[in-house]
């Protein structure tokens, strides 16, 4: 069996390891932890890299930054799906 989890370490809880071993037949089972950097997996990409980049500039400088009023944040942030 070969399964992949993605979760936050909040979610690595007694219950998801008592469901994990549930699922699992007897022998030995091989756990690899791999912490999952975006930053570091968006800058493999040339184009990515340099549009990061640019974008962190922007911030630094206070330039090319697009205002947006907060009352537009809250009716987004409080719209259902």
């Amino acid at each position: 069996m070969f399964a992949t989890y993605t979760l936050t370490k909040d979610e690595l809880n007694y219950e998801f390891l008592d469901n994990l071993k549930k699922m699992l037949d007897e022998g030995e089972i091989r756990l690899t932890i791999e912490h999952l950097d975006e930053t570091e997996y968006l800058m493999k990409s040339g184009k990515n890299h340099e549009h990061l980049m640019r974008g962190i500039n922007d911030a630094r400088n206070h330039s090319n930054l697009i205002e947006v009023p907060y009352e537009d944040i809250l009716k987004t942030a409080n719209e259902k799906d």
